[in-house]
């Protein structure tokens, strides 16, 4: 490549990192300026908004159009997913049958920019006319959709990251963050939990995480287990058949004592195993985890110790089960 055509190929590739880096920038200012709102004047409306929300008989029905349409989609999504029913309606389709899908019992969440977007005006209209409450998140403090609000999240008139001041970034940005706080102000003040989470995401890596290992251990005879006195040939023939890479050990009351594992074998290859009991070379007091311990604590148990399996016990102690980590690798625990 000529020196010339080389030395203009770096010249862009500088000019596209600088823009990219302006636009973080910008943004950046963007949140910051959202920030300080909250310790000021937007705390008030916030906190009445959650509180509405929380007060709620049905759902949150969130609409827009174009860019704040699409943030308002995924705002629906994530308050569904965390305890807070929600719809999403488009603001166009509202005014062709979609008006049905809002009950008395539910509040609409308006986002728009401007405060002015022609297509909420038919949903404004409706709101009002039926005494449905009426969330706008705008940056249009005298914009009508601002006037005809119960509640109003006035977002900071911010520069946009677009260098013609028309395409939709730091202010979409902007209402996404506040769509993500409005979201986990409202699961923390629900108290949901990552068990509550798991209701709502039982497929993919989410449900995989959050799944327990109730649903993923083996149980009856796949469990490897003998009597504390077993002679090691005996153990080692059972750590064998199963194919877990150790064997539990129980005492004359059938609770978990020890653990003979591969590992502790190769270790006492230099002693006469065949004359030795599992007694003699067990590790006592093993780690173990319950039937309801999450698929993700498992795991981590698993990599802090460098084991490879798990035996499952009750409240006494008693082995119900048994994981091993290709269980958890199976089902897209990682």
């Amino acid at each position: 490549m000529p020196l010339m055509i080389k030395s203009a190929a770096k010249s862009v590739e500088t000019d596209v990192i600088q823009s990219a880096l302006r636009t973080i920038d910008i943004e950046k200012s963007g949140l910051s300026a959202l920030e300080l709102a909250l310790q000021n004047g937007l705390a008030d409306p916030f906190r009445r908004a959650v509180d509405l929300i929380l007060g709620l008989k049905g759902r949150v029905i969130i609409t827009g159009v174009g860019k704040s349409g699409h943030i308002g989609a995924k705002l629906a999504a994530s308050l569904a997913s965390t305890g807070t029913p929600a719809s999403f309606v488009h603001a166009a389709e509202a005014g062709h049958g979609d008006l049905g899908m809002i009950s008395r019992d539910d509040a609409v969440l308006a986002v728009s920019w401007s405060g002015e977007t022609a297509e909420l005006q038919t949903i404004v209209a409706y709101c009002r006319r039926f005494s449905i409450p009426l969330i706008a998140v705008t940056a249009g403090e005298l914009s009508t959709l601002a006037r005809e609000a119960d509640v109003v999240l006035l977002l900071p008139k911010e520069q946009e990251a677009c260098p013609h001041g028309l395409a939709p970034t730091t202010s979409t940005l902007m209402q996404l963050a506040v769509g993500d706080a409005l979201t986990v102000a409202l699961l923390e003040a629900r108290g949901f939990t990552a068990l509550d989470f798991r209701v709502f995401h039982p497929g993919g890596k989410l449900g995989a995480m959050l799944s327990h290992i109730g649903d993923l251990m083996h149980t009856g005879d796949r469990v490897p287990l003998v009597p504390k006195g077993t002679p090691l040939p005996d153990a080692v023939m059972v750590l064998s058949e199963r194919r877990f890479g150790c064997v539990g050990v129980l005492d004359d009351d059938g609770r978990l004592c020890g653990i003979v594992t591969d590992g502790d074998l190769a270790r006492g290859l230099n002693l006469n195993l065949g004359a030795m009991r599992v007694d003699d070379i067990m590790t006592h007091s093993p780690k173990t985890v319950g039937e309801k311990t999450l698929a993700t604590k498992a795991m981590a148990i698993l990599n802090q110790h460098n084991i490879s399996a798990l035996i499952v016990t009750d409240e006494d102690k008693r082995p119900v089960g048994i994981v091993h980590f290709h269980d958890l690798l199976r089902v897209g625990v990682a």
